[in-house]
Parts: structure tokens; C-alpha cells; sequence
């Protein structure tokens, strides 16, 4: 894949938090005296932990002076496109042109239609993002009233403007292929995440945009490649910051990644990455250029110095657990949640470390990869066993041309995702459990418990693969089907509800105590 020699941009991903909201704050400050280029904010209008994407990138747009200000990604079925174009513009004045738009289909439908909000089909989804960028550039383009009739969104003469202050880039957060499509004709960059897109499958991505823009009439270097990066076990990039820039440069240079946004409340090493990983990156892509890109040289070393945190600068415990909505696919229940308990109260007095609550934020943020994942499978169980997908769709996403060919994917699908469920809870039960039952001897029944329902859970997704197999048969039936949606249906509730209680008992403790990893 080609480098498309676009300049090099580096930001954050910032986790306003309503409990501790001046933080967020203080922290786009640090980026922007650092001289980073973005600074973003994810877009969870459902969850209440959270404080409002837009109203949290106005006030730090206000604070600070030349960095650019996005959402990470906009949740398009909770944000009218018309309402989202008037107000990304509005801001884009006021901040003197430093808005860009990062704008998603849509996730987590139970929580979005738990808010109001619709509950679409991947096909759906498509269509609506489409007619969303479609009516935002025409308000955005000033001149003649806009009339759009889609099928999600109409507009009737609605009278254009405000006009923005610079031409905002609209980035869409895709994974899925006919999103990578839609990406390539009428997107100006694409932003997905190293946990749905990690850079083994970059390629495969950046070629479906760039024939995509090449069928659209565009030229490829006219959609920006972005990635949120996800460092630390199991993430990348990979290994101490120092190792960083030759892994950034070599996927500029290789798959023509040129923008990296790093989630991270530490100020230490926000100011790591801006002062020495950036100036490291472009010094290594510029010399490649310069040289036709030839191999990379081995950048120079970086020292991090870790924060030297200490007690005095405790805070009360700020790590919010993901609420169960209540929300049921299936009729059938693993357990009785009336009878789960609960481990000891946390200790009000007690003050806690950024650092003593990062654990509890790692176990919530390898719970959102489940919860993603999740919503994904789900949408390919919905598009394989309801046909959703024609053999031209099949030959363009699947490369092959029969219904059970795709469904052979969606198995492949089903085994990535059960094995990594299973290697998460096994990881709980063999490493952190007992490490909490022996720091904290009142969460024994709460352990106990957790594990059991592993064990449940487990034989659910045993439960999967037989009615997968059953699916696949060549005189499977509508019975056979529906055996496997309804077994996944099951492994959303239970799941779902298990990740949810699992946080509130145990990210506290996990705070106080560590994981014993």
C-alpha cells in the first residue's frame, strides 16, 4: 500500500468524566501547550458518566488556542444531521476553524434505542450515513435551500448555513466493507481503532477506500487515514514509547496511516508523545521520503520518566461501572439476578491514584472491546441468516459467491470471538480472583459467583458453535436458524448483564488492591 504523503498529525483521545469534569479540561490544555495537533472525546450520549461530547469540545475549544477539537466518534442515530451540521459549524466559527467532524454509523443499538434513537440494520446504517454527509455538506455549502429525500433523512428547503469558518473534514469511524466503501466515495478520512482494525488488517481497509475513490471518481490521497491507538498488553503500538516512532513511520510509510491519536489521562506521557514521539515519527517519515522510502532508520532513544504519584494527590474513587439497561433479546436466563451478592462497601475515606485506578479502567475498556465485538457479531448473524447479503455484496466483501460461503465467514467470526471470551475469563479466574479473594476475604460469595457464571457463559458459546455447525448444513432449515440466533440472543443477555456486575463489584477493589498481574 502507498504513502500518500500526507503531513503527519498527532492528538488524544480525552475521557470527560462527570464526576471529575474540569479534568478533561486541564488535560486539552497540556495538549494543546504541547503542541499536539487534535484532541478528541468519545460521543457516549447514553451513558451518564460521560458528560456531553459536544458541550465538552465548545468549552475546550474555548480553553485553548490552535489545537483542533473533534468527537471520536459522532453517534449519528442520537445526532440529527441537520442539528449536527448547524452545530459543528457554529463551533468551527467560534473556535476560528478548528473543528473536524469524526462521524459513526452507530453501535450499541440497545443503548440507543433505550435513549429514543432507532435500531438500524448494517444495511441501514449505511444508508442513513450517506444521506447524513450528503445533507451536512449541503448546509455546510451556503447558496440555494436544500432539498434531500432519503430514507432516513429529508429535508424539505431547509435554508442553508451557518457556513464554517474552514472546510471541516468529515472522518468516518468504519470496519465493516461497504462502510470502508462509503469511506473512499464521499468521506474525507477514515479514523478506525487498533482493537476492531489492528494493523495486520490496515491494508485490507485502506485498498477497499482507495478502489472505492478511484470508482467515485476521486483520487485516494483525498481520504486522510487516521488510527486510535490502543497501547499496552495486548494493543499497539507496542513495547515502551521509545520503541514507538519506527512502528508509526513504518505503517505511514507502508499502509499510509498519517494521523495517531493516543488515549491517555496521564499527563506525562501526553507530554512524551507530543515532545518526543511525534518529533521522532516525522523525523523518521521525512528522512524515508526523502530517500523514496527507503528502510527505516532505528529512531533515537526516548526516555520516560513515569509520574511520580503519591497519596497527598489522592481523589475519591472516579471510575464509573457500564450500567446494565435491563434490555433482553431472549426469553431464557442463565441465572436469577435478584440473588447476586455483593462484596463489602468501598471505604469513603479512602483516596485513590490515576495510577491505583487504571486497572479498573483496563478491565472496563477489555469489557467495551467485548461489548463491541459483541454488536458485531450480532450484525452478522442478522445480514447472513436473513439473507441481507446478495451475491454481489458476497463477491465484493467475501471475495466468494454463496450464501454458505458466507456463512463459513461468519463462522470464522463466531470462533475469533468466543476465543477471546474465553481467554478473558479464564485470565480472571487463574490470575485476579484469586488475588482478590486473598486481599479482600468479603468478596469470596461475589468471586464465587462471577466464576460460576463464566462457567455459564461458557456453555453458551458452546451452545453457539453446535448451532452454527447445525446452520451450516446442506438441509439446515428455518428451525436450524433460528437455533442460532436464538443462542446468541442468550449470550448477549447473559453477557451483557455479567460484564456489568462484574465492574461493580470488583473496579473498586481492583483499585485498592491491583490485579495481582
Amino acid at each position: 500500500m502507498p504513502d500518500y504523503g500526507h503531513d503527519l498529525l498527532f492528538g488524544t483521545i480525552l475521557m470527560p468524566s462527570a464526576n471529575q469534569p474540569e479534568e478533561v479540561v486541564l488535560l486539552a490544555r497540556l495538549v494543546d501547550e504541547a503542541g499536539l495537533d487534535l484532541v478528541s472525546v468519545p460521543d457516549h450520549p447514553y451513558r451518564p458518566g460521560l458528560l456531553d461530547a459536544w458541550t465538552t469540545l465548545a468549552v475546550i475549544a474555548t480553553a485553548t488556542q490552535r489545537v483542533r477539537v473533534l468527537p471520536n466518534v459522532t453517534n449519528l442515530p442520537l445526532r440529527p444531521p441537520a442539528a449536527l451540521a448547524r452545530g459543528a459549524a457554529s463551533l468551527d466559527l467560534l473556535s476560528g476553524g478548528r473543528v473536524e467532524l469524526g462521524l459513526g454509523a452507530g453501535a450499541y443499538w440497545d443503548a440507543i434505542t433505550a435513549e429514543g434513537g432507532p435500531h438500524r440494520t448494517p444495511g441501514e446504517a449505511v444508508t442513513a450515513t450517506r444521506e447524513a454527509i450528503e445533507i451536512i455538506r449541503a448546509l455546510w455549502a451556503g447558496g440555494r435551500h436544500v432539498h434531500v429525500e432519503g430514507r432516513h433523512y429529508t429535508l424539505h428547503g431547509a435554508a442553508p448555513g451557518p457556513v464554517p469558518a474552514h472546510p471541516i473534514s468529515i472522518w468516518l469511524g468504519a470496519v465493516a466493507p461497504r462502510m470502508l466503501r462509503l469511506t473512499g466515495a464521499a468521506a474525507d478520512g477514515w479514523l478506525p481503532s487498533v482493537p476492531h482494525v489492528p494493523p495486520p488488517r490496515l491494508a485490507q481497509g485502506q485498498l477497499a477506500i482507495d478502489e472505492a475513490a478511484l470508482a467515485a471518481g476521486r483520487k485516494p490521497e483525498q481520504v486522510r487515514r487516521l488510527y486510535n491507538l490502543s497501547p499496552g498488553g495486548g494493543g499497539w503500538p507496542q513495547g515502551a514509547p521509545s520503541n514507538w516512532p519506527e512502528q508509526l513511520a513504518e505503517l505511514t510509510l507502508e499502509v499510509g496511516t498519517s494521523a495517531y491519536l493516543l488515549p491517555s489521562g496521564h499527563p506525562e506521557l501526553i507530554q512524551v508523545f507530543a515532545k518526543e514521539v511525534a518529533p521522532a515519527t516525522r523525523e523518521l517519515v521525512a528522512a524515508a521520503r526523502a530517500r523514496g522510502a527507503a528502510p527505516l532508520a532505528t529512531p533515537a532513544a526516548i526516555s520516560v520518566h513515569p509520574p511520580a504519584e503519591t497519596a497527598s494527590a489522592g481523589h475519591p474513587f472516579s471510575v464509573e461501572a457500564t450500567p446494565d439497561l435491563g434490555l433482553r433479546h431472549s426469553a431464557e436466563q442463565l441465572w436469577s439476578e435478584t440473588d447476586r451478592p455483593s462484596g463489602p462497601a468501598a471505604d469513603p475515606q479512602h483516596r485513590y491514584t490515576r495510577a491505583a485506578e487504571q486497572p479498573a479502567r483496563n478491565l472496563i475498556a477489555a469489557h467495551d472491546r467485548l461489548r463491541a465485538d459483541l454488536t458485531q457479531l450480532r450484525e452478522i448473524v442478522d445480514q447472513v441468516l436473513t439473507d441481507a447479503l446478495d451475491a454481489g455484496e458476497a463477491r465484493s466483501e467475501l471475495q466468494q459467491l454463496s450464501l454458505r460461503q458466507n456463512t463459513w465467514v461468519l463462522g470464522a467470526c463466531c470462533a475469533s470471538y468466543c476465543q477471546f471470551t474465553t481467554a478473558h475469563h479464564v485470565r480472571e479466574d487463574d490470575d485476579l480472583f484469586p488475588h482478590l479473594r486473598e486481599s479482600e476475604p468479603g468478596l469470596a460469595p461475589v468471586l464465587d459467583r462471577l466464576a460460576e457464571e463464566h462457567h455459564a457463559i461458557q456453555g453458551v458459546i458452546e451452545r453457539i458453535d453446535r448451532e452454527l455447525v447445525a446452520s451450516v448444513a446442506d438441509d439446515a432449515d428455518s428451525t436450524s436458524r433460528a437455533g442460532l440466533r436464538t443462542a446468541v440472543d442468550l449470550l448477549t443477555d447473559a453477557l451483557l448483564s455479567h460484564l456489568s456486575y462484574e465492574e461493580r463489584e470488583l473496579i473498586e477493589p481492583m483499585a485498592r488492591f491491583g490485579t495481582g498481574w
